[in-house]
């Protein structure tokens, strides 16, 4: 089996990146996987990276990403099946099973109508990756979408697929790799008080996470509770700029809060949100959040929005909270009221980050859900039944 994707270790930026990473390690112990990634070479035996072709270097990103994708489509000859990993691999699945005659497996991590704002990364190549994206679920042999509300957000925006082809198989959590870390020193050295309460946030800054809705409802949090914010990598210069000049607003009128804008070691990761006393996820968007799985793993109590596929990870009042929206029909996820949310989360963040002991038993239920719902090789099977349903339909 070929395994296409954009995202591939070292060089993962995002959830998509972990899923494949984490579910490679998992299926090569049955079978075998060649990964075809973007990106610089890469050591790992079985696993070919592909460069942007010269002449396509500075070209929208939508002609560089197919650039990439007929390299990876010529060279998948002799697989059984391609499985491939959002629309920027997608074009390099659908091509690969024309030219060589094999199934095309997709999985959905995000899907192209349900975030409009990529038009402000991309341009008129948002145009470009979302004909990619059509075509690919279309005329797969399968789709993999990693939580029932995806599978929902699929066959509302692709009313064509034949609704037997879209399989739910979650996202999961290296139990081993992620886990409670205490580490006063460390917090310390990142800025973070350990005596104080503390709200955590994980996240990319894209329109997706909803931060800018967390900056607002942080100026109504008590006073002692800190905000730590793991963010980096902006979508756009201007979501950039919008994030940092809310920070800067919110560090003048409160102490405490900690804007890390580097990728932190997994070690940092698990020390931060080990000492959590909660978690949030404001997302507007969130096909799962494999974020909100690591918190659990790390025993954090996590504060979500009641959207996409977070109600399938956060059991309300038992794991964490779930803060209600109502949302614009238009794909964007914008709040019909955006004070609302950011009251109702305020409101609830607040609830949580004043009642440790209820957050450390959210945190406890957290931890025991990841490890019975949420491992690796439960996944793994899961996705190897998808293959095994597809070719045993050829």
């Amino acid at each position: 089996m070929d395994l296409l994707t954009r995202e591939y270790p070292p060089e993962v930026y995002g959830g998509a990146g972990v899923h494949v990473a984490e579910l490679v390690r998992a299926l090569r112990g049955d079978i075998d996987v060649r990964v075809r990634c973007f990106g610089k070479p890469r050591d790992e035996e079985g696993t070919t990276a592909y460069l942007v072709p010269g002449p396509l270097a500075n070209a929208n990103p939508s002609l560089a990403t197919l650039g990439v994708d007929l390299q990876m489509a010529s060279d998948a000859g002799g697989a059984d099946l391609v499985h491939s990993h959002t629309w920027y691999a997608n074009a390099a699945g659908r091509l690969a099973a024309m030219l060589h005659d094999i199934p095309h497996i997709l999985t959905a991590h995000s899907l192209e109508p349900l975030r409009p704002w990529k038009a402000e990364q991309l341009g008129g190549g948002y145009r470009i990756s979302s004909w990619i994206e059509r075509e690919a679920f279309e005329t797969a042999d399968a789709a993999i979408a990693v939580s029932e509300g995806m599978r929902r957000d699929i066959l509302r925006s692709y009313p064509a697929i034949d609704p037997a082809k879209v399989h739910v198989v979650y996202n999961g959590i290296d139990l081993e790799q992620w886990g409670p870390v205490e580490d006063d020193g460390l917090l310390r050295e990142l800025g973070i008080d350990p005596d104080r309460p503390s709200v955590v946030f994980v996240g990319r800054i894209t329109r997706q996470k909803g931060l800018p809705y967390l900056l607002r409802a942080v100026r109504s949090l008590p006073a002692e509770v800190q905000l730590v914010l793991c963010a980096g990598a902006p979508d756009t210069p201007e979501i950039a700029t919008e994030v940092a000049d809310a920070v800067r607003v919110l560090q003048g009128e409160r102490t405490g809060v900690v804007w890390l804008d580097r990728l932190l070691s997994r070690h940092e990761l698990c020390t931060v949100l080990t000492a959590a006393t909660t978690f949030v996820c404001p997302s507007v968007y969130e096909p799962l959040g494999i974020v909100n799985l690591e918190a659990m793993a790390c025993g954090a109590a996590v504060v979500g929005t009641a959207t996409g596929g977070i109600p399938e990870v956060v059991e309300d009042g038992v794991t964490g909270r779930l803060v209600p929206i109502e949302q614009v029909d238009d794909g964007s996820g914008t709040p019909l009221d955006p004070d609302r949310f950011v009251a109702d989360l305020a409101r609830t963040l607040t609830e949580v980050v004043s009642d440790p002991d209820t957050a450390g038993r959210y945190g406890q239920a957290g931890r025991r859900r990841a490890e019975e719902e949420f491992g690796w090789q439960r996944i793994a099977a899961d996705t190897l039944a998808v293959y095994q349903s597809v070719l045993a339909g050829r």
